[in-house]
Parts: structure tokens; sequence; C-alpha cells
């Protein structure tokens, strides 16, 4: 058996022990000045007085006045520093609540240093002994309330840095609450938990050590599951040996007769339960399930993420942000990012910016990835870890340049419908950075495809109203044709008889002219009307590409200043009218979007294939989600009175001649318009190819 002087040495020696560990802790501390904010001058003197009182503790003896005073100072430095540790994130303007309670608890302190004196000097040692212990069991619990609010009440990026300080305090004060409460219910010092508090020094300077590492952030106490489970099995048998030897008393208290029938009782249960287990697969899929979500904390609350993410999703109202800018927030409140950029698919099968969040400076090419490195992210599913892209010398994925050359990318999500590549988002980074393990990619592919989902549905909608738009212009445009025709005809009559039987020579002349040139305009119309189908391919001529910008500058020059830059000499294959029409459309928009001042630059290039004509201003340009979702729809215009088909109308007519019109805009930069029209040359060897093909697939 320990005997008493046995127990007086082992807390000597832990004392000493907690003693050193609170200096060296108190003097490292001091010395990380980035750490613990304004409060680590208070942690470090709080671990000085822990010190001190463990070593007065040593030299007086654990129950010495001169050590009970101590422990009040430094329960006094480790309020003043819990009161310190609010200030991290600007709690302690704000602490009305909180203020009154550290105040009492400082008065409970210091009037300690009274009952101390009372404690030791007069014969009612008994009853100050328990006003003593009373008082001490006051100062933990508010203390550890006061450590609740702190933690609790914290941000969630204060708490990466609140959460060690908070952890040794906790350790601190719950400690002292047991030993106390003890010695409360026993009428005096408990020898054995007066030992061990000077052990106390250890685990608090070695919590508050840890917190002030470098990478204190990314630590995470996390068992594996197979730890779990044994420590478990460990509490189960523990608690199965308790309720044993509690039963066995209860059946010896009871009496022979009932002691039997109660044994055989519980054998009975045990047994049925063992068989339930054994038997039933579902019962014991329900019990590992259970298990794994009450044991294990996932990361997320999906709940509470599905919750937000519906209601992002479904925002309306005419200040509501567009679709586009609700699918990047809402992938981005996942990861608690704070921008992020939308990728959709264009129509070769490339990914092109649809919609910036909270992201203007990302430079963002026209092409944002290519269609063979979208086709490879379709055929796989991949979340890219950018971060672990740029670390590693042989990646396993092709991620373009510019992605990898902003350092605020930090996530790549692509979005799959149906296994087809919809679009991806670009996520930034945090301001917490953390490594991405299973559960966030688990989350980001869930979401990814619910988005893809929502993509593809406001897509659908968009082409059957498109379509439903189109019928209706269509039947209109049908009685338009036909009333017109019916004009050039009834004209065109009216012309022939005046030949027949006007008497005036002059009258007959100017009246031809005119109806010749009515009927010349009528036909026009139609013609251009009814543009749309094969003619204009197979109409096609070689055209002067520097006369055609010429004709339309000399036509327009006279409203704004507008320059022919560069003029190479090429012919392309191209209708002469539409290719001025084209170019027409899209000077005039350069001129409405531009100052009046502000000239706008016409050019002539080719590349020995291709002739290129490009219409630049300097105006108030165009955001991507305007180029993405407006610019080429039909009868959508931001000009009052306006059809909204001029571009639409423009992008139809080139690609009609085999070519391609791009557009790259910047808003409140200026936009470039680029015609890409093949030469007359490569047009007959292009043609003359595919008839090759087609003779060739005929004669198999």
């Amino acid at each position: 058996m320990i005997t008493t002087a046995t127990w007086v040495g082992i807390g000597t020696a832990l004392w000493c022990a907690g003693a050193i560990a609170c200096l060296l802790g108190a003097a490292w501390l001091l010395n990380r000045r980035h750490r613990f904010g304004t409060a680590r001058p208070a942690l470090a003197a709080a671990l000085a007085f822990s010190g001190i009182w463990t070593l007065v503790g040593v030299v007086e003896g654990i129950g010495a006045p001169l050590t009970a005073v101590a422990e009040n100072l430094r329960n006094l430095a480790w309020l003043f520093a819990l009161y310190r540790l609010f200030a991290i994130d600007g709690r302690d303007a704000s602490m009305r609540p909180v203020r009154p309670m550290l105040l009492v608890l400082t008065f409970v302190e210091l009037l300690q240093i009274v009952n101390i004196a009372v404690l030791f000097e007069r014969p009612i040692a008994p009853l100050g002994l328990q006003a003593w212990t009373l008082l001490h069991l006051l100062v933990a619990i508010g203390s550890l309330v006061l450590v609740h609010n702190l933690y609790g009440g914290a941000s969630q990026q204060a708490r990466l840095a609140l959460r060690w300080p908070a952890l040794s305090l906790a350790v601190l004060w719950t400690v002292d609450l047991n030993h106390y409460a003890i010695a409360y219910l026993s009428d005096g010092q408990p020898l054995v938990t007066a030992a061990l508090r000077g052990l106390l020094g250890i685990p608090i300077a070695g919590l508050l050590v840890m917190g002030a590492g470098e990478r204190s952030e990314k630590l995470r106490f996390g068992p594996s599951r197979a730890a779990t489970f044994q420590s478990l099995s460990l509490l189960l048998i523990g608690g199965y040996l308790i309720a044993m030897v509690i039963t066995a008393q209860g059946l010896a208290f009871a009496g022979r007769d009932y002691a039997t029938l109660l044994q055989i009782a519980l054998v009975a249960i045990s047994s049925l339960v063992v068989v339930a287990l054994v038997t039933s697969q579902r019962l014991r899929g329900w019990l590992r399930v259970s298990l794994i979500k009450h044991l294990f904390q996932h990361r997320y609350d999906y709940r509470a993420e599905w919750l937000r993410f519906t209601k992002t999703i479904g925002q309306e109202g005419p200040q509501s942000p567009s679709l586009n800018e609700r699918i990047i927030r809402a992938l981005a409140d996942v990861a608690d990012s704070p921008a992020g950029l939308l990728l959709v698919a264009g129509e070769n099968g490339q990914l092109e910016l649809a919609a910036r969040w909270h992201w203007p400076t990302a430079e963002v090419p026209g092409t944002a990835i290519c269609a063979a490195q979208a086709r490879r992210f379709e055929l796989i599913g991949y979340i890219v870890d950018l971060d672990a892209v740029r670390g590693s010398p042989n990646p396993s994925f092709e991620v373009p340049d510019w992605l990898l050359a902003d350092p605020k990318a930090w996530v790549l999500v692509p979005l799959l419908h149906f296994d087809r590549l919809a679009g991806m988002v670009v996520l930034a980074r945090p301001a917490y950075v953390r490594r991405l393990d299973w559960e966030d990619f688990d989350l980001f592919k869930v979401v990814g495809r619910q988005l893809a989902s929502y993509l593809a549905e406001h897509a659908g909608q968009d082409a059957l109203a498109e379509a439903g738009r189109f019928d209706e212009f269509n039947r209109r445009i049908a009685f338009v044709m036909h009333d017109i025709k019916n004009l050039a005809s009834q004209m065109g009559l009216l012309a022939r008889n005046a030949e027949q039987h006007a008497d005036n020579p002059e009258f007959r002349a100017d009246m031809l002219v005119t109806l010749r040139n009515s009927t010349d305009k009528l036909n026009g119309l139609v013609a251009r009307l009814s543009r749309y189908g094969t003619t204009l391919v197979e109409n096609l001529v070689p055209v002067q590409a520097e006369g055609a910008a010429r004709s339309v500058i000399a036509q327009l020059k006279s409203r704004h200043p507008v320059t022919l830059v560069e003029a190479a000499d090429c012919e392309i294959s191209a209708h002469r009218e539409s290719l001025e029409q084209v170019l027409i459309h899209l000077v005039q928009n350069a001129i409405e979007a531009s100052a009046p001042d502000a000239p706008v630059f016409v050019s002539v290039s080719t590349d020995g294939v291709n002739g290129q004509f490009e219409v630049v201003d300097s105006g108030t340009g165009m955001s991507p989600d305007f180029v993405r979702n407006r610019l080429f729809k039909p009868f959508d215009s931001t000009k009052p009175g306006g059809f909204g088909i001029g571009a639409y109308e423009a992008r139809e007519l080139v690609r009609s001649m085999r070519g391609q019109l791009e557009v790259e805009s910047r808003e409140g930069l200026g936009t470039r318009f680029a015609v890409i029209l093949p030469l007359a040359e490569a047009a007959a060897i292009i043609e003359t190819i595919n008839e090759a093909g087609k003779t060739g697939s005929k004669v198999a």
C-alpha cells in the first residue's frame, strides 16, 4: 500500500517536471512573435506563473499557504490571457456579456487570498476549507464557460488559431474542477489528484507550443477507423464488466431465488442479442452505418450544404445574378473559395469563358481549353488540384499554361451531364488552403453533375424558345415575301405597259428608270430575305479583299473616323455583296460603341491559306457573359427598337461563305471582330479535295 510519504515524494517529482515544462514553454513562446497576436505575451506570462506555482509547491509543500497564493496568481494570469485571446478576432470590443463574468472571477481570486489568511490563522479551519474549495469550484466552472464562449463564438478562420490555447485552458480548469470536487466531497486534500496536478504544466505547455508552430493550422486529430473500433471495443468490454459487477451486487441483495431468476433472464436476453447480430445481415448493416455516422465526423454537413446550394441556384428577381454566376458561386461556397470562372463548351468542342465571379483580373484567352484537352477531361471526369500539378515534375494531366501561371487558380472541376462535358469551373484559392481529400472530390463531383444538369436544362429551354421565335418570324416573313413578290410583279407589268403606251418620251424614260430601280430594289430585298440556304455557297467567286474593305470604309468614313491600317493584297472566296454587308454591320457597331473622336481601325491580312478582316475599336466593350449568351442570339437586342438579328445574320453569312467570325472583347477596353475567309486558291483546292472524296465514296 502506498503511504502518504510516498505520494508526497511522487508529487514533488511530478511538480518539478511540470515547472520545467511551463518555464521552457514560456521562454519558447516569447520568441514566436508572429503567433497568437496580442495574446502571446499574456500566454507566456500565464505559463511563467504556472511554473512559479509549481516551484513554490515543490519548495513549500503542495498544501502550504504560499502555494495557495501562487495558485491564485496563476489563475489571475490565465484569466487575463483568456481576455486577450478574445482580441484575436476583435471580440474584445464587444464583450458586454463576458466582462462581468471575468470581473467576478477576478474578484473571487482576490477574495481567495483573504480566505487563505482566515483558513490558516483562525480556529474555524473546516468552514474556511469548505469555503476555499467552493470558491475554487466556482472559478473552474466560470472559466470553462468562458473557454466555451471563446471557441464557440469564434469565426471558422479564428478557430484555427484559438483551438490550441482553448484546449490547454480546458485541460487546466477541468483538472481543477475534478480535484476540488473530490476535495469538497471528501472534506480534505486528495493526495492522488494533488500530486497529479503538478503534471498540468506538461500538457498545457505542450499544447501551446504545438499551437505556436508553423503548421499548427493543418494539424488534425483524426484516428483511423481501426483504432476507433478497437478503442470502442475496450470501452464496451469495460462497460460490460462494470454492468456485471453492478448486476452481481444487485443480485446478492435480491436474495437467492430471485437472483436465480434474474440470472436466467440475463443469459436469455444476451443470447437473443447475439443470435440476432449473427443471423441478421440487416441489423449488422444498420449497426455498422450507425457507428460510422455517429462516431466519425465528416468535414461537411451535407444537409446544410444542400440547402445552401439550392438557395444559391434558385435565386430569382431582376437584381439576382445570372445562372452562370450562380453556378460558380454554388460550387465556390462548398470550398470556401472567394472567386471563380465558368468555362463552357463551344461549337467546336473547345472551352470558352462564359462568366466570372469576383475574379476580374484573370487573363483568359479566347480558347481557354482546347478541344483535345476538353475531350480528355470528358473521358476521365477528373477533378484537378492545380497545386499538385504545379508541384509534380511529370503531371499526369495536361493543364493550360494560363491556369498554371495564375497563382490564384486552385481547383478545376468538370461539369458532366450524361458523360458529356457541359463546362468546367475554375475555383480561386481560399484564404486557408488545405490539401483536398476524397470527401472534397466526391462532393465536387456530385455538385458538378448537378450544375451540369442545370446548364443543359437552361440551354434546352433557350433552344426551344429560340425555335419558337424563329417559327413566328418565318411565318411573318412568308407573308412579307409574298406581298413583295406580288408588288414586284405588278411594277414589272407597269413598266412593260409604259413602254408600249406612253406617248411622252421623256416621261416614259423617267418612269422606266424609276420603275426599274424600284423593281431591282424589291428583287434585291427578296433575294436577301431568302438567302439562307446553299445559294451563296454555290455562287462564291474570287473577291479582292482590299477593295471590299476600302468600299465599306468609303461609305462610313464621313460619319466617323475609320482607318485602314493594313491592306494585304489577296483574293478571297466570297460573295461580294454579303461580305460588304457583314463588314458594314461590324464597322457600324464599332462606331456606335466608340466615342465621337475615337477612331475605328480596319485591317486586311493573310496567312497564306486564309484572308482576314479585323475591325478594332476602343469603345465600351462587352462582358464574356454577353458575348457568350447574347451577342449572337437572335431577337435579343440592346438597342431601343432593335430587332436583334444583326450579329447573328453576320455570323451566318460568314459561315455560308465557309468562313469564321471571331470576337474578343473586354469591358472598358474595346472589341476586336475578325472575319476569316479562305483564299480563292485555297478554296479551289479544298473544293477539289471534297469532290474527290465524294467521288471515291460513291465508287466504294
